[in-house]
Order: C-alpha cells, then structure tokens, then sequence
C-alpha cells in the first residue's frame, strides 16, 4: 500500500466528527498531563496573571501550562462568557494578537456555544466598527487598552452587550476608569472570576453537546486585496474536517519510517501569524491542539529570533514573506566578513547540487558534509536545531528560496488553501515533497479546473492548466449575508467535464477558487497565478506575475518585486532595493553611496546591479514574460503604509495608485531601452 492510500484510510483517536470544542475536551483528556501552551513573561500585562489564574512567567522566559490546565481555564471563561449573555449563535469578535488568551477565548466561545468573529489589530476605527456591525457582534474580546480606545470610539454604532479586555489597564492609559466604571467592561481576569464562581459541569458538557457540527463556528472576514471584506461562514464541520484531512497527512501513521517527521505528542511550534487569519487558525491552533502537540506564542516580533532558541520547535507555520525575511537575515550574518560571506554562498551552492542530485557521489556527498558542518549547523541551531519541517501557505513560495531551505536541512512543505476551504486543499507531504508544488489534495477534497479561464494550455509537467475548483466538506457555504457573491462563487456545473453533469453528490456544489493551477500527472498541483492578477499583454499574451517576482526572492540585492504590463505591451516592473544587501554589495566594490534612500534609488551604479539581476532573471522565463523596464522605488511594501494585506499579500491596486507617476514614466519612455532608468 502506497503512502496516499494509507493516508485515506487512516483513522485514530485524533479523527472525528464532533464539534471544535469536543475536540479539545477529547484532546485535554487524553493528554491531561503535556504541555499544551508556552508563553513569555515580560510582555504583556495579563488579567489571568493579576487574577491568580496562571502563574507570571519569568521576565524573557517562557512558563507552561498543560492541557489539564488549559482546560480548566477554557471551562472557567465559557462558564464566564455565559454569564455575560453569550449563548447557542451569538456573534462574539475577537480583536487581538496572537497570544495564549486569544487560543484560551477561542475555544471558550465556541464551547459556551458562541461564533468567534475575527478582527485584525491592524484595523483602523471604520473597520473594526464595520466588522463587528457586519456580523452583528453582541460582544467583543480586546487585547489592550490601545484596541479597546478603537471600539469604544464606534460602540454609538454598535449593539455591543459587553467588552472583555485581555490584559489589565496599564497606570497611564487611561482605560482604567473605562474599566471600573463601566458595567459592560470586564478584564479576562474577572471573566474568569465569574465563571470560575458558577461553573457546572454538567451544564458545560450540554453547552459542548448541544451544538452540532453544522453549527457556524466562525466568521473569517477575507483581508481583501480589492472591496469589502467578506465574512466567510465556517462551521464546526468544516475546521473539523480538515483537521482530520492535515492530520492525516502529518500524523505518525503505520506505514511511515522512522525517519519521516510527523505532527502529534511531543511536537512543538513557535505561534507567530495572526490567528486572526485561517491559515495559523487551522494549522498552528486547531489541528496542534487536536493532535497534542505543545503551543508556543512569539508575543513580539522583535524577539522573534530569541524566542526560536528558547522554545526549540519542531515545526513552524508561516507565510512567504517570512520565509524570505529570514532567509535575509540568515545570509545577512553570514556575510559579516568576505571570508563568510564566501563560505555561505559555496555552501548554498554545494547544498543545492546536493539536493537536486538523484545519486550525489562520494564527492558531492563529502563536499555536503563540510557545508553542514561549517554553515548548515549553525543555521539550524540558530533556530533552536530541533526544526523537523516547516509550512508555508497563504502565498506562492519561490521554488529556489524552498530548495534553498531544504538545502540547509530546514525543508519546507508548501501547501494551498482560501479561507472558503477551511484552508487547506493540498499540501506537499513529509515523505515525498515536491518543490515548486502546493502537493497533491489532502482526502476527500476533490478538484477539477476550468480551461475556458486560459485556454488550451499545457503545464511544465505536462498536466492541464486552469482555474481550479473544489468542493468537499470543508468547503464554506458561503458568506455572511451575501447571497448574491454566494451564488457567484459555486458553480454546479465544470465546463468540459462529463463527470460535472452528473448530481452534486454529498459534497455540494463546486467552489471556484479563483486560482489558476496546473494538475499535474503525478497528481500534485502546481500554482500559476490568481486568474485575476494574470496580465494579459496588449499583444494578447498571458503572463503570470508571480513566478517572475518570486524568482527574485533569493536576491540579494533585491528586496521585493512587483511586476506590470496589463493592457501593455510588455511586462515592467517596480522594484524595491534590498538596501542592506546594497550597501554591502557596494562596499566590496568600492562604491561610495548617497545615504538618501531615495538617492541610493537613482543612483546609476545601483541600477545598473539590479539590471544585472533582472536580465539573469529574465534568462528563466519566455521572451514575452520578461521584464523590459523597471523603476527602482524608494518604500518596502508592508501592512503599515497599506501596500500589503494583513497576511502579506500585495495590495497591487494600492501600490499601482501609490507609484502611478512612476508606472506611467515607465511606457512613455521608449520600449527598447531596458535599463531601468
């Protein structure tokens, strides 16, 4: 039997169907004596601290709680949010970072019956009132007191019942006296409290019983790239099923050797995407605490790196954009001296040889060892040497920048998913990844394709190309009073496919993703672009912005890209400087650079290096998708000056808007110079 037919038929005690908050209660149970949570101290002023609910955690350092423990203060804050009027369907939100409360609130709600609604904390005042409005919330779960001045400045337009603040009211805040004399405000800690004073167990277990799976679990409001966040309607039995589908692929499962690593007892993770957003929801939340597996919260980026080595994971979630900020940081002290510098960059090399080798011989295997041994290593510890694999969703991955980490023994297992899948559709698995895939779907998702988005085109590998639709029992039903967007996400029938004519069959109708795909033969998927986001030349050829920018995502003196040509002629680009990388590139040349940033931008030396990049760039790709003009801009696209979504997606109309000027010198100026300039 083959890994993916062991795969389907696998069950144990973490495969269900019951609720999410029977799925904790079963894990708790199970594994009332491991560690569940680990979170730091120094960070935050926590309620359940100045409650005498969990112990403080030394100043830098990390304390635990086990499951045991972490189960009587979800039952406490259920009981807690009951008293508060919480019952079966209300709408709860959620505004917080991720941290150990906003896990504990979660399976609280959902246990007392309730429907987390989440919030980004980088919303402004008009979005938080319009996604707590939108569900209509009867109540909110804050952070600080910094979050709780956002809603209390929108609550006229709100019909809020109660306001719960995670931590206390720092002296200086000037919350506190929201706190005290507000009767509608409550500290976490005095949820507890109360909860903690009526709870019953036998009422809890007939909250936990009396909802059903197909009881909505959570709105999960899309960041939304273009228009209106949409509430996505997720219910029980669609996180539960595909908590079964990802244990399934990462579960130690009989068939598998000893030397796949796997997800379950004794696994580690170091939490840092917003939980907000479904991808850390499902995989770093739900399917960890299903599986047992220990919790561990990043509560600040700055300390990011720190907390790696104290936590020591053993897997980790994250998006791209992570993976390539850390690559920068990797290299960037690897290249502290020449003789360093050199050293990693032989190393890499000889690392990648290694992993593309089918049979890398004696010598290629020795060469391998001494890059392990003089560079690898200390990566690996750097991140707390204990990392089995990573996973990567909520983007495209650059096939280098993943062979790159596989190189380095950190492999990345990049996966697929939308908030309307619960996320995940596919993902690579453990034994046999395929870099440059999103891997084969997880079980009981099926999925087909609509060539009429793009024509009769054959993939890389030889599989069809279009957009790719799904259906299975993580899919959504649909979304939060809006029928009409609703009806236009699903189709009933695939265009040239018999096998659509026939009834939707027990999974429903099929989702369109918006994704353009190619199925490959060997079953695994590989992604090609949102259909939406392909350029479509005036010449009327079609280019896929996103292999061409994430080509240049191991550049060292390229820090992001952002391709054009829409309606155009030819394909362009802004470009944003990796300055660091710039800098050092300079020096070792004898370059003396302006110390302007914008200056640095215009400098002919620097355009000059970064054409030398493009045209290597340019070499992988058709004579049409090359880049034939970029402009060279001064500002790193973020979250914060709103060129990025809270998940790290290019706001592309935004940065269009932002950069018009610079993307109109771009084709009035001749198509045949190529500089840049």
């Amino acid at each position: 039997m083959n890994w993916r037919d062991s795969e389907a038929t696998f069950e144990d005690e973490v495969v269900g169907d019951g609720t999410l908050a029977r799925m904790f209660e079963d894990s708790a149970a199970r594994n009332a004596d491991e560690p569940a949570q680990r979170y730091k101290g120094g960070i935050y002023d926590r309620s359940l601290v100045g409650a005498g609910v969990v112990p403080a955690a030394p100043d830098g350092e990390f304390a635990s709680l086990t499951y045991g423990e972490m189960r009587d203060v979800v039952r406490n804050l259920a009981a807690g949010f009951r008293e508060l009027g919480v019952e079966d369907g209300s709408r709860v939100g959620l505004l917080s970072h991720t941290r150990m409360e906003w896990a504990q609130c979660d399976f609280a709600l959902l246990a007392a019956g309730g429907v987390v609604t989440t919030v980004y904390t980088s919303s402004s005042e008009r979005q938080v009132k319009y996604l707590l409005s939108d569900p209509g919330a009867s109540g909110v779960v804050v952070e600080n007191p910094e979050l709780l001045r956002r809603v209390l400045a929108v609550e006229d337009e709100l019909d809020l019942e109660f306001i719960v603040l995670v931590d206390d009211p720092a002296d200086g805040s000037g919350m506190g006296g929201a706190v005290r004399d507000r009767p509608d405000v409550y500290t976490l800690g005095e949820v507890h409290e109360r909860g903690a004073a009526s709870f019953d167990e036998a009422a809890y277990e007939s909250w936990v019983d009396g909802s059903d799976p197909a009881d909505l679990a959570s709105l999960i409001y899309t960041s939304g790239t273009t228009g209106r966040p949409k509430g996505v309607k997720l219910t029980h039995r669609n996180f539960r099923s595909n908590v079964n589908q990802c244990y399934k692929r990462f579960a130690a499962r009989p068939d598998k050797g000893d030397d796949v690593p796997v997800i379950g007892r004794g696994s580690v993770t170091l939490s840092f995407l917003p939980l907000a957003h479904v991808f850390e929801r499902l995989a770093g939340h739900f399917m960890m605490f299903a599986a047992g597996a220990c919790v561990a919260y990043a509560e600040s980026p700055d300390t990011l790196r720190e907390d790696f080595g104290l936590v020591r994971p053993t897997t980790g979630t994250s998006v791209p954009r992570v993976y390539e900020k850390l690559y920068d940081a990797i290299r960037a002290q690897a290249s502290e001296s020449e003789t360093k510098r050199r050293i990693f960059e032989w190393a890499v090399g000889v690392g990648r040889e290694y992993h593309e080798a089918d049979a890398p011989g004696v010598l290629l295997s020795a060469k391998h060892r001494v890059a392990d041994r003089l560079v690898f290593e200390q990566v690996r510890e750097a991140l707390g040497g204990q990392i089995d694999f990573f996973i990567s969703g909520g983007g495209s991955l650059s096939p280098d920048l993943c062979a790159l980490y596989h190189a380095m023994g950190l492999p990345i297992l990049e996966g697929y998913g939308l908030t309307e899948t619960s996320p995940v559709v596919a993902v690579n698995p453990p034994e046999e990844p395929k870099i440059g895939t999103i891997g084969p779907p997880v079980t009981d998702v099926e999925v087909r394709l609509d060539d009429t988005v793009v024509g009769d085109v054959t993939g890389e590998a030889g599989g069809e190309v279009g957009e790719l639709l799904v259906r299975g029992p993580n899919v959504t039903e649909g979304y939060w009073n809006r029928p009409e967007e609703t009806e236009a996400a699903f189709t009933d029938d695939v265009p040239g496919d018999d096998a659509s004519e026939a009834s939707e069959g027990e999974n429903g109708p099929w989702f369109r993703t918006g994704d353009v795909v190619e199925l490959r033969p060997d079953g695994y998927v590989a992604f090609r672009e949102r259909a939406k986001q392909i350029l479509v030349l005036s010449t009327g050829k079609n280019v896929a912005p996103g292999p061409i920018e994430d080509a240049f995502a191991s550049s060292d003196v390229i820090e992001q890209c952002m391709v054009l040509g829409d309606g155009r002629k030819f394909v362009s680009a802004l470009v944003v400087p990796n300055v660091d990388g710039v800098r050092e590139w300079a020096d070792r040349e004898g370059y003396d650079l302006p110390d302007g940033l914008r200056s640095l931008c215009r400098d002919d030396r620097v355009r000059d290096r970064i054409q030398a990049e493009v045209d290597e760039v340019n070499e992988r790709f058709e004579p049409y998708e090359r880049i034939k003009q970029f402009r060279v801009v001064p500002e790193e696209f973020t979250e914060h000056n709103d060129l990025m979504t809270p998940t790290m997606k290019k706001k592309r109309r935004n940065i269009l808007d932002r950069y018009a000027d610079q993307v109109k010198m771009l084709y009035d100026e001749p198509s045949a110079d190529v500089s840049g300039r």
